[in-house]
């Protein structure tokens, strides 16, 4: 096999996510975030919900239970989100089958021997969990139901937890690799800051005063580490650690390191769609870093939304997207107001993820040293997805959720020290802020 043959095949294997494929296969030994509480009213409308490419249909019962289910009736396939929510289940307005949260009909009332037919017919049913507002579902195999991983911003009381959900058009994996590709930061965020206009404590001044940093890499018991490393002049050294962690997390250094409490999921919806949720702790501190004139960095402003719809791909949706190229202000790109001449962090990263096209042909890309994380991410996750087709081995985390408590992302300064990157993250993780534990 050639090697453009081989990176076509691996790239097949990372991105396919439905069922019966490698990676599909993997997403599914998790508990996944989906949707938020709030978007399920008790025995209010259903809400079309689209999971790992299946479309599902969720909803509360009038009693407050949650369903998540195969959207299309068994009878004759009519959609039950057009269906009515009732007490006991929701119901096909096509000919009045009930549906329970378990997926169980319970009642089939078009035919004289309804009773009978019921207990033959079960739809196709998710686990779901609900913890601090949003509804996780499990899509794997019920005899091997995972624990919730324990990712330590979920030890965060509700109230000081922020949530955001925002799409992606684009594949997950993509996605997923803008969060953990540490080089562009001082190119598409900050490339028009130089370290005057910040301010003389500021860490950032390290990142635009030198934009090439020097990468380490390696695996970790929950996915992927890196360290980026800038030199300070006193003769220190300014670290950035992220992590990539099983299925679909990355922890990005948008903080520093002792309280940065932090996680994103990029749950694929389908292919070439992805659910990116946001869970960080409020008291971690300021997210974003103020410029010496007190002003915030060049393109930083809310997330903006547009409002949901009822269809398939109509949850999240941001106001700047491809159909408007993002928005883009090419007097502010030209005048290095904004280096990229998008606002907002998040979208500067999604147009670049979106622009690479649906699901990105990694056989044309020409990889550098700056691109050592994402290609151990791409490995480790072939080699857990290929693993289990072929031995049927767990994934990490899925036996031993305890490996996310050790994952921390964020940014220090080390001075007067020679020890290396993973020694000082040992040292560090020990010293820092600890949720969950007396």
């Amino acid at each position: 096999m050639s090697t453009k043959d081989q990176l076509i095949r691996d790239n097949e294997d990372m991105t396919r996510v439905g069922p019966g494929t490698a990676m599909g296969s993997l997403m599914r030994r998790y508990w996944l975030p989906a949707l938020r509480s709030s978007e399920l009213a008790a025995g209010g409308s259903p809400v079309r919900l689209l999971m790992l490419g299946e479309k599902l249909v969720a909803f509360r019962s009038p009693n407050g239970e949650l369903g998540v289910m195969d959207h299309r009736c068994p009878h004759r396939n009519a959609s039950l989100y057009l269906g009515r929510n009732e007490e006991g289940g929701l119901r096909c307005i096509y000919h009045g089958w009930k549906f329970d949260t378990s997926g169980q009909c319970v009642e089939v009332p078009n035919v004289p021997n309804g009773a009978q037919v019921c207990p033959k017919v079960k739809t196709t049913r998710y686990k779901t969990y609900e913890r601090h507002g949003v509804v996780w579902v499990y899509m794997g195999p019920a005899e091997l139901e995972p624990p919730l991983p324990l990712i330590e911003v979920l030890e965060a009381d509700e109230g000081d937890l922020e949530i955001e959900f925002a799409q992606r058009e684009c594949n997950f994996l993509q996605a997923l690799e803008g969060d953990i590709d540490t080089s562009h930061l001082g190119f598409l965020h900050v490339g028009n800051i130089v370290p005057d206009d910040l301010l003389p404590q500021d860490p950032m001044r390290y990142v635009v005063a030198n934009r090439a940093p020097e990468l380490e890499v390696g695996d970790a018991p929950w996915g992927t580490s890196y360290c980026a490393t800038k030199h300070t002049p006193t003769g220190g050294r300014y670290l950035r650690y992220a992590n990539f962690m099983f299925p679909c997390w990355t922890q990005a250094p948008q903080g520093q390191f002792e309280n940065n409490l932090f996680a994103r999921a990029w749950v694929p919806m389908d292919d070439t769609h992805t659910m990116s949720i946001t869970l960080l702790w409020k008291k971690r501190g300021n997210l974003f870093r103020t410029m010496a004139n007190g002003e915030p960095l060049p393109g930083v402003s809310e997330l903006r939304l547009l409002p949901n719809t009822s269809d398939w791909y109509g949850r999240y949706r941001t106001e700047q997207n491809p159909r408007n190229d993002y928005l883009i202000d090419r007097d502010a790109q030209r005048e290095d107001r904004i280096y990229s001449g998008i606002d907002n962090i998040g979208v500067q990263d999604q147009a670049m993820t979106e622009s690479m096209g649906e699901i990105t042909d990694r056989s044309r890309e020409h990889l550098v040293p700056s691109d050592m994380m994402i290609v151990r991410t791409r490995r480790r996750l072939l080699q857990a997805a290929r693993l289990l087709a072929v031995e049927g081995k767990a994934p990490p985390g899925v036996s031993d959720p305890f490996v996310y408590r050790m994952a921390r992302s964020g940014d220090m300064i080390v001075e007067g020290s020679d020890a290396n990157w993973k020694a000082l993250y040992d040292i560090r993780i020990r010293e820092a802020v600890r949720l969950g534990q007396a």
